[in-house]
């Protein structure tokens, strides 16, 4: 049992709207189309090798992998309004890895920025000590407004880095609560039920083999991204969800 109430304690959160005021599938849309804008930049950053521009392996893999994320998204937005659960559920996991992979890209370049810029601190500390002692004072008057300024300039960028994060990270729950939402109505209206689902408090897996999404590539794919978080992807009782609430106050309505 108590076991039991902590793992209730420590699930992922699961958005039931976007903002407050839209629906998982609108937000959905709207955040993919935006990763998409920004993802873009990858394929002119890559142009620029042919003018001979200089870049590291760090920003060329960065480029490379904004190119593959542009390639993804193409290829899974159209089926966000259709609601099909590969998809969906493909573009809920590239999202987050590219959330989790443009944190530490950012780290690296934050962190290279933040050595170079104590290194030029440095080097002005030095140019000061063979100084005579009216110039070094006032070249030391000249030196703090800068490193100041730097100051104030990190702590700022960090603050902006740490607020993005954030955003990135309540957009990617929001991609996944859509995914998961898709996949458990799949599962509703085409996977029949099992004994053994009803048992470990999960629906069926509609990507198992001999299930209706669980041929071919797909269906392999399929199964090893809902087997990483099974209890996510398909855990929870259906009266909970929107979805399920949504439809059965329309049967009612209907019935009446």
């Amino acid at each position: 049992m108590l076991s039991l109430r902590s793992s209730r304690r420590l699930r992922l959160p699961r958005p039931r709207s976007f903002l407050g005021f839209m629906s998982l599938q609108t937000g959905t849309e709207l955040v993919s189309i935006a990763l998409l804008f920004n993802k873009a930049i990858g394929i002119y950053g890559l142009l620029t090798l042919v003018t001979g521009f200089q870049m590291s392996i760090l920003q060329f893999t960065a480029y490379f992998l904004s190119i593959a994320v542009v390639a993804v998204l193409a290829y899974c937005l159209p089926h966000i309004g259709k609601g099909t659960p590969f998809q969906n559920l493909l573009l809920a996991w590239v999202y987050a890895i590219d959330t989790m992979v443009s944190g530490l890209y950012t780290t690296a370049f934050a962190t290279s920025w933040y050595l170079q810029l104590k290194e030029m601190q440095a080097g002005t500390a030095s140019e000061v000590t063979g100084q005579e002692e009216v110039h070094m004072t006032e070249r030391r008057d000249d030196a703090a407004t800068p490193v100041r300024d730097d100051g104030i300039d990190t702590a700022f960028s960090m603050v902006l880095i740490i607020g993005f994060t954030l955003v990135r990270i309540y957009f990617s729950l929001v991609i996944m609560a859509y995914a998961r939402a898709v996949i458990l109505r799949f599962v509703d209206e085409r996977v029949p039920e099992s004994d053994e689902d009803d048992e470990s408090g999960s629906a069926p897996n509609p990507f198992a083999v001999g299930a209706p999404l669980g041929e071919g590539l797909q269906g392999k794919i399929g199964r090893y991204m809902i087997s990483v978080g099974k209890s996510y992807w398909l855990g929870g009782r259906k009266e909970d969800e929107e979805w399920a609430k949504d439809a059965h106050s329309k049967f009612r309505s209907s019935r009446r």
